[in-house]
């Protein structure tokens, strides 16, 4: 698991998480957090997939593809996967200013 992973969610989703975590257990802790939102505060639960910046086209197509599969976990797995996808962007984003002499950065 990525060391950055935990710090991202904990920043993005307000909650409160472990420095470290099974993957397994972190996955499981985030889906009731998920579905508590769906429960009690749906509003922020939207805010907080614009602020991850999750596909709403690929949530409702999830969604609708497994209608009996638990929306926490759905969620869940597309919050990290665009966490995970946000971490290696901006690795490799600073990796390529780090390659970059001055003259080439403009």
């Amino acid at each position: 698991m990525d060391p950055n992973l935990i710090p991202a969610l904990k920043e993005t989703l307000q909650i409160d998480l472990p420095s470290t975590i099974s993957y397994e257990l972190l996955k499981e802790k985030l889906s009731q957090h998920i579905n508590s939102l769906i429960q009690s505060d749906f509003q922020k639960l939207v805010s907080v997939l614009y602020r991850v910046d999750v596909s709403e086209k690929k949530l409702k197509n999830l969604l609708k593809e497994r209608p009996d599969n638990d929306a926490g976990k759905i969620i869940t797995d597309l919050i990290i996967e665009r966490q995970l996808q946000k971490i290696k962007s901006r690795r490799q984003f600073n990796q390529r200013g780090k390659n970059n002499n001055d003259e080439d950065m403009w």
